[in-house]
């Protein structure tokens, strides 16, 4: 069983954003983060479940998802997503990353548990000083060239 601890945030929404990851697995860890100059805070947090599932090395693992984002468990668990597929994401934002998500998602058996953020998870707040501190680099930011792109610089 892999753990996926996930969470985004930006300064200002659309601003400067980050993603902060932990992987968990027995006796293995492992954190990841990455900045962006100009984002927003769902993005975020779906590119950390993304970068989180991206991190595994072999298909068909069983992982659990944790992340504070209702934006993305609902979309998950409510199978949403699905809907917003079939009907090519008309009228919703994100399409690239959900894209790719629903790529990895096919790969795993992936359940995710909602947890409440800011709330004194552990790893909920690490991942959370993760993402703060990558956007906080304000050096080496990356570019959301897709946001950036539909909603101009």
């Amino acid at each position: 069983m892999i753990e996926i601890f996930t969470d985004g945030a930006s300064s200002g929404n659309p601003g400067p954003g980050g993603y902060g990851v932990v992987l968990r697995a027995g006796q293995h860890y492992k954190e990841l983060a990455g900045g962006f100059r100009k984002t927003t805070n769902n993005r975020m947090e779906l590119l950390a479940v993304i970068v989180g599932l991206e991190a595994l090395k072999n298909p068909g693992q069983e992982v659990i998802i944790y992340s504070d984002s209702k934006y993305v468990v609902d979309a998950v668990e409510k199978k949403w997503v699905f809907g917003w597929l079939n009907k090519g994401f008309a009228g919703k934002k994100n399409k690239d990353l959900w894209l790719r998500f629903l790529q990895l998602y096919k790969l795993h058996k992936i359940r995710f548990n909602w947890i409440k953020g800011h709330a004194g998870h552990p790893e909920n707040e690490r991942c959370d000083r993760l993402a703060v501190a990558a956007y906080q680099q304000k050096e080496n930011l990356l570019i959301d060239s897709v946001f950036e792109a539909e909603n101009g610089k």
